[in-house]
């Protein structure tokens, strides 16, 4: 019988966060593994401590590991296995040069967050908070042919900033609801895939955006996608036109969007990412027509333990001498 690998042999990797409980106990059986005992984010000392002592760290969004922090990490270091697909929180070119792998998790949120689109949309056009706010306060005065009216889905206009995983899959829900699906990417889909989506490529975003009655943004946070939705952008839209973002903040310039809708130049907007992380424009909350959530895309049950199944098999790979599924090199960033 083949006996277990001696503890001080297996890798120690450190995780920033709780993750599911499946998930922890599974590490714990394969790697030297030190677990959080509470769920709040670690300070950058603590962050500099935990990749000083790993030779693979887990970390999640909320850890910012840049070029400062990737120097204080020392020799011992050689994976970062992020629990998570996005990677704008990583110095991925100075990790790489330090010879630290990097490895995300791809694929496994695409369906849960293309679905919170949907839902997303489906809150603002059809004013499903304000219609929660008025029961939960006791206001219902009973139907009227008047009240609450929304808008309808079928045969609306979507324009879907960046058609990867999951600009498609969102397209292939709008496509159900007999929404028109237009979309602006850096590269345009293979004719096929376009036929299939029944998707119409712009190659100026400027035009998409100026015909659309709803903008759904799928856009990764890379130096170039900055606020690509900036001020003189956002003024292209039309003032009936709803703005739905679940990718990342950093791609529209929340202040603007913020007084736009304030003055009524966009007619609403469903946001699940911000700017600046938790810290939220507070004149953003006092707005009927916007539906704010707490970074939800993609917090399903299912999604977050395949999230973790897909870690376990980067390190493991890794640990094994072998190149992990899943490595961020900086060509694709």
């Amino acid at each position: 019988m083949h006996s277990p690998q001696p503890s001080r042999q297996k890798l120690r990797v450190v995780v920033t966060r709780r993750l599911p409980e499946v998930v922890e106990t599974r590490m714990k059986e394969l790697f030297d593994v030190a677990l959080r005992d509470d769920d709040t984010k670690m300070s950058r000392d603590d962050l500099a401590a935990a990749m000083r002592g790993a030779d693979v760290l887990v970390p999640t969004v909320t850890d910012h590991i840049d070029a400062n922090m990737l120097a204080q990490a020392g020799e011992r270091l050689k994976l970062i296995a992020n629990y998570g697909a996005g990677v704008d929180h990583i110095d991925v070119q100075s990790a790489r040069q330090r010879g630290v792998l990097v490895t995300n998790t791809p694929g496994v949120v695409t369906e849960d967050t293309a679905d919170m689109v949907m839902a997303l949309i489906l809150c603002v056009t059809r004013r499903i908070p304000e219609g929660m706010a008025e029961m939960q306060a006791g206001r219902w005065g009973g139907w009227a042919p008047t009240s609450h009216l929304g808008g309808r889905l079928g045969g609306r206009r979507l324009g879907i900033l960046g058609m990867g995983r999951i600009g498609q899959a969102v397209a292939r829900r709008a496509n159900v609801f007999g929404m028109q699906v237009h979309y602006h990417n850096r590269r345009r889909l293979r004719p096929e895939i376009e036929q299939e989506l029944q998707a119409t490529y712009w190659e100026s975003l400027d035009q998409m955006l100026a015909r659309m009655d709803i903008i759904s943004v799928n856009a990764p946070h890379t130096p170039s996608t900055f606020h690509l939705l900036n001020a003189r952008r956002l003024k292209l839209l039309k003032p009936t036109a709803v703005v739905v973002n679940t990718s990342r903040g950093e791609v529209i310039d929340e202040n603007a969007l913020t007084r736009m809708l304030r003055a009524g130049e966009i007619a609403g907007a469903g946001l699940d990412v911000f700017e600046h992380g938790h810290e939220i424009n507070p004149r953003l909350r006092e707005l009927p027509n916007v539906v704010l959530l707490p970074h939800m895309g993609s917090a399903t049950v299912e999604g977050r333990a395949e999230m973790g199944e897909k870690v376990i098999i980067n390190i493991k790979t890794f640990a094994d001498g072998h190149r992990p599924p899943d490595l961020v090199v900086p060509s694709m960033l």
